[in-house]
């Protein structure tokens, strides 16, 4: 259901409406993904699975941010603005952390779910930011 749901938000935001739409429907992509994924691996007892949401929290914001660079001219005129949703899918990836944690207890699977979780939630935000110019205080490079 929350993979089906984020797949079907994530495909009319990138298809439908103005480009920062489309950067911040890219973006959260990942955001109902990776969850799904863990949430599969738990159910399945399948451990690959996280390994995939892993992969897959670490290169969703990069691909974010490689679409979002050609279009920077764009995205100054009209920056998307994405602060609700991305700390909705941030708090949906930390409850589905936590609570696995909590599932599989002290192990080096925990450490998987810990290092998938910051990975995902770190990376959504700053590739949710970086389109819309970036923090604020941070140095222009």
């Amino acid at each position: 259901m929350v993979l089906a749901g984020g797949v079907g938000a994530t495909l009319w935001g990138v298809a439908t409406g103005p480009l920062r739409r489309a950067v911040v429907a890219q973006n959260l992509a990942t955001a109902p993904a990776c969850p799904a994924l863990l949430l599969l691996s738990r159910a399945y007892d399948r451990p690959s699975y996280v390994d995939v949401a892993l992969v897959l929290a670490l290169l969703g914001p990069v691909g974010t941010l490689v679409f979002a660079r050609p279009l920077t001219g764009d995205l100054t005129a009209d920056p998307p603005r994405a602060g609700g949703p991305t700390w909705a899918a941030a708090s949906l990836g930390a409850v589905v952390v936590l609570v696995l944690c909590a599932a599989v207890g002290p192990s080096r699977a925990m450490v998987e779910l810990l290092v998938t979780g910051a990975l995902l939630i770190g990376g959504n935000a700053v590739a949710s930011r970086a389109p819309s110019g970036g923090f604020r205080g941070a140095g222009r490079g």
